[in-house]
């Protein structure tokens, strides 16, 4: 590739130094950061917009605010006049990505593809202008590959080399099976960027190897290289793991205002400054003075996390519901009102009900023994009035508010 960088003039320069500080900003990795200026200025000069890619596996359709980190990151391009290239993995999606498992992934069926490309869709609209998105389902190229041709493409790597992947290691290492298709998953998508021609793929850090291997591949069929953008991995509500839906440690994207904002609130205070920067729409400015603001103790943690739960809630629905949302909230945990909308469940059970069974009948916790707890830990009023025993009987009949934790609500209503 050709040294644009050489050939601009100092505007231009600045031109380039202001796109890279907004997409370098949030990133864990660029690989190289060189070659994304460079291909930034090969744009100034030839007024090409570069060609950025996300692939996607379409097995887990939920949105939530861990997968937004990269969505903003490809708005970043999309805004600066640069095309996004969405591949959705319904021909891969059938192998079933093998990245962070330690057994095979289950195969998705057309069905379940077709299902789930569409929920993205949706959800993804609500941070990318989707009418400038191009789309692309992989089967349009991979299916069309004959044995030759995939023999002809193994080739270019090695077993020792996938073996690298510290999934694909682990598991050989303990004796866990490893099926032959798990390693087309990595070789597959990286044709995608051959057949694309993209110039940047981004991914989460988890997808360091299969987005290298786009590159790799490039290389291999004499195409020019794409930089590579890795994103760092959010963590859920509990401070500790991966953002996700099965440890219930997310904020989705299609949550209730109420709840997106309550959720916020509830982050701990070492990432504020890490949710600023990977899932709102500030400007570095902005993020760089909460920053310095939250460090030399000129902002409050709480009044910070109000202003990230504003934030958040006003991109995904409005400013006038994060204003309701936040007005909810106060009333709620800062003057200890009772919220005005409570869900009321009809009760048709005993009069006299055990509470410990009652919380897990209402679905207000998982477990007798979740529920054990969160009362030991005094995390249960009925009626705004602590409940301390664990074998209280509840008056069903009086039509209580139970209420569990800060934002969960039930009032029983007997008839």
């Amino acid at each position: 590739m050709a040294n644009f960088l050489e050939q601009l003039t100092s505007e231009q320069v600045a031109e380039v130094e202001r796109q890279f500080e907004i997409y370098n900003n949030g990133v864990a990795e660029i690989i190289p950061e060189i070659e994304l200026k460079n291909k930034i200025a090969r744009l100034l000069l030839k007024q090409q917009p570069l060609k950025v890619k996300l692939g996607l596996d379409p097995s887990a359709p939920d949105v939530h605010l861990g997968h937004t980190v990269v969505l903003n990151k490809l708005k970043q391009f999309q805004e600066n006049g640069h095309i996004i290239q969405l591949i959705i993995g319904d021909f891969t999606g059938k192998i079933g990505d093998p990245t962070g498992k330690a057994t095979v992934r289950k195969q998705l069926t057309n069905e379940e593809v077709i299902h789930n490309a569409k929920t993205y869709f949706e959800q993804f609209s609500k941070v990318l202008d989707m009418e400038k998105v191009e789309l692309y389902y992989n089967s349009k190229w991979l299916s069309e590959l004959n044995l030759e041709e995939i023999i002809k493409l193994s080739s270019s790597i090695t077993v020792a080399r996938l073996l690298e992947r510290n999934d694909f290691s682990e598991r050989y290492a303990t004796g866990k099976p490893i099926s032959l298709h798990e390693f087309f998953y990595p070789l597959m998508q990286g044709y995608d960027s051959v057949e694309l021609e993209s110039d940047i793929e981004l991914g989460g850090t988890d997808q360091h190897f299969n987005v290298l291997m786009g590159r790799h591949l490039q290389e291999h069929f004499g195409k020019e290289k794409q930089v590579v953008v890795l994103l760092p991995l959010l963590e859920g509500l509990d401070g500790v793991e991966k953002m996700s839906k099965s440890k219930n440690n997310y904020i989705g994207v299609d949550d209730a205002p109420n709840d997106m904002y309550g959720k916020t609130m509830s982050i701990t205070d070492e990432l504020i400054p890490k949710y600023f920067d990977l899932v709102t729409d500030l400007s570095l400015a902005e993020k760089s003075r909460i920053k310095e603001e939250l460090k030399q103790g000129n902002l409050h943690p709480r009044d910070a996390k109000m202003l990230l739960a504003r934030t958040i809630v006003s991109i995904y629905h409005n400013a006038l519901e994060a204003e309701k949302a936040e007005e909810a909230f106060k009333a709620v945990f800062q003057r200890g009102s009772l919220p005005d909308e409570i869900p009321v469940v009809t009760w048709k059970g005993d009069k006299k009900f055990p509470i410990v069974d009652l919380l897990v009948e209402l679905g207000l916790q998982t477990s007798k023994t979740e529920a054990r707890k969160m009362i030991q830990n005094g995390g249960v009023r009925i009626n705004e009035a602590k409940v301390n025993d664990i074998y209280l009987q509840v008056d069903t009949s009086e039509e209580p508010i139970i209420q569990v934790g800060k934002r969960k609500f039930v009032k029983l209503e007997t008839k």
